[in-house]
């Protein structure tokens, strides 16, 4: 099997900010993918990066660290700094467009996970955020996981946050947010057959 190289771009959820075992969704969601994919991944995850600010920086660092023989794979992992932000969704939408369009001229695929709930943000902007993500990765044929509805009202997940403060989930949380990655077309994404146990 050729080489992959994976890269996690996003905000302090993508680096698992707050998580006791210091996995996050993306380290977990690794633990589960299998060895013999033969996977190299990184997390370039910025705090408080909106969409606009993720478009502006991350070609040339995932760049860097792509393979000329293999496979360039890219996670785009959605927060909430746009809702924060009051940033409008069409610019939301324009600035995903443009990375998920630049990594396919570059050959690479693309997969994007949405953003969660989390009471410092507006819950109807998040849902709208969420939305026009998805239409944004619809019109890709791109992989999207949405995050937020599944979470809305999910009992263990409010209560993880708002024991972690109220701005990032902890241990709990970011299992539920894997749990969620791995059960929505991942395995499939990747080309890999998924774990029994």
């Amino acid at each position: 099997m050729r080489e992959t190289r994976l890269s996690f771009i996003g905000d302090e959820l993508v680096a698992g900010h707050g998580d006791g075992r210091a996995l996050g969704w993306t380290g977990r969601v690794m633990t589960r993918t299998p060895r013999d994919a033969d996977i190299l991944w990184t997390s370039l995850a910025v705090p408080g990066e909106t969409t606009a600010q993720m478009s502006d920086r991350w070609g040339p660092e995932v760049a860097r660290r792509s393979t000329h023989t293999g496979i360039n794979r890219l996670v785009v992992g959605l927060g909430v700094a746009d809702v924060l932000a009051g940033i409008s969704y069409a610019r939301s939408r324009l600035a995903l467009a443009n990375i998920l369009d630049t990594a396919a001229s570059d050959h690479r695929e693309c997969f994007v996970v949405g953003p969660p709930p989390l009471p410092e943000a507006d819950p109807d902007a998040t849902a709208q955020l969420s939305q026009a993500a998805e239409e944004v990765c619809l019109r890709r044929n791109v992989p999207y996981v949405d995050t937020f509805e599944p979470l809305r009202n999910h009992e263990q997940w409010t209560a993880d946050v708002a024991a972690a403060g109220g701005t990032h989930p902890g241990q709990a949380g970011y299992g539920l947010l894997a749990w969620l990655v791995l059960h929505r077309g991942w395995y499939e994404w990747l080309g890999v057959g998924r774990p029994e146990s």
